[in-house]
């Protein structure tokens, strides 16, 4: 049974920064194409960043340059750096793979940006 675990998430105002976590028990980062969803309130959940196997990284245009995806297979687990958060930054954010969801959803992690 693979289990998804996000941590990291938090209260922050404009502008400044949070770096989230995912691990993944029972199953290998370093073959699995793996993303960071987010859903705000009212609205679908959307796919953000994406890295693959290899280590390529993707990103929807709304984040391009302000966050980064990157992982650590020897841990299997994911990691999110979030820079110049915005309040439309301000959902759930999920681990899963991308671009297919194959997994359980996990429980997610509560990003608030607000001053």
């Amino acid at each position: 049974q693979v289990q998804l675990v996000e941590s990291g998430g938090g209260l922050v105002q404009p502008g400044e920064s949070l770096r989230l976590s995912c691990t993944a028990s029972g199953i290998s980062y370093s073959i699995y194409t793996m993303g960071w969803y987010r859903q705000a309130p009212g609205m679908e959940r959307e796919l953000v960043a994406g890295i693959t196997g290899l280590g390529n990284t993707n990103y929807v245009d709304s984040v391009k340059g302000r966050f980064t995806i990157s992982k650590n297979n020897a841990r299997n687990t994911m990691y999110l750096q979030m820079d110049s958060l915005k309040p439309e930054d301000t959902a759930v954010y999920y681990c899963n793979t991308a671009p297919s969801v194959q997994l359980s959803w996990g429980q997610g992690t509560q990003v608030t940006v607000s001053s």
